[in-house]
């Protein structure tokens, strides 16, 4: 499965060159082209109804060798690289902050028990974990860029923040459905009728709080599932 590879001008490919020695040191890393013929993209239509994600198929697809990056059959340390660089962007710190201002906000536009949800103090008790658990991981991350910069060799950092940033992303949408209440449950409805001129119902942003929800149960899968990051980390850690 291709995040957006229906808007990719180019996408990169590990293929399998050798099948001598260990299968990790006969892949090689090579650049192709969206428009060489042979590649074929088909929708993949997640939960929330979006196209994200597409299924790409090659058939008989040609590409020059100089489109190959590094060493024939050396691909697997270009991925590696990419990976944890990937697992780190995952983290997304910013749209997590973003993330709980909102839900702030929101907490003042709806009503539990007949008084503002924000005066509710066992959900201002939830907020308030998820926001100390989201400064924990940018205190995490910063020591994480440090090291980089000092040019130290990667650890279990990048599968922390996977992890973390992941199981947070899941928990700030599970509270922002939570907060939205019945607000929550037209989402179908707005779907279909996407582009209309009536008024959102309930508070603005309740439309795509459902949305949001549905989508990020994948976050825990892409990027390498938190299952195989946990056994990265035990791993890296037994070692030590």
């Amino acid at each position: 499965m291709d995040h957006h590879a229906h808007w990719a001008d180019w996408i990169f490919c590990l293929a399998r060159t050798s099948k001598e020695d260990k299968p990790q040191k006969g892949i090689s890393f090579i650049l192709v082209d969206m428009r060489t013929p042979g590649i074929q993209i088909d929708p993949v239509i997640t939960i929330d109804g979006e196209h994200h994600v597409n299924q790409v198929t090659f058939e008989d697809v040609r590409v020059p060798v100089e489109n190959r990056v590094g060493e024939e059959g050396k691909g697997w340390t270009c991925a590696k690289f990419l990976l944890a660089n990937e697992r780190q962007a995952i983290t997304d710190l910013g749209a997590k902050k973003r993330m709980i201002k909102r839900l702030r906000k929101l907490t003042h536009d709806v009503t539990a028990n007949g008084r503002p949800l924000a005066q509710d103090p066992d959900f201002s008790r939830k907020i308030a974990d998820l926001d100390i658990q989201i400064s924990g991981l940018e205190y995490t991350e910063l020591r994480f860029l440090d090291a980089q910069l000092r040019g130290e060799e990667r650890g279990i950092e990048p599968s922390i923040l996977k992890v973390r940033g992941t199981e947070l992303q899941q928990a700030l949408s599970e509270l922002y459905v939570e907060a939205l209440g019945y607000y929550a449950l037209p989402y179908p409805d707005q779907k279909e009728g996407r582009g209309r001129n009536e008024p959102d119902i309930g508070p603005m942003g309740a439309a795509a709080g459902m949305g949001h929800f549905l989508y990020s149960r994948a976050a825990t899968i892409y990027g390498g599932t938190n299952e195989v990051q946990r056994n990265i980390m035990a791993k890296l850690l037994l070692r030590a």
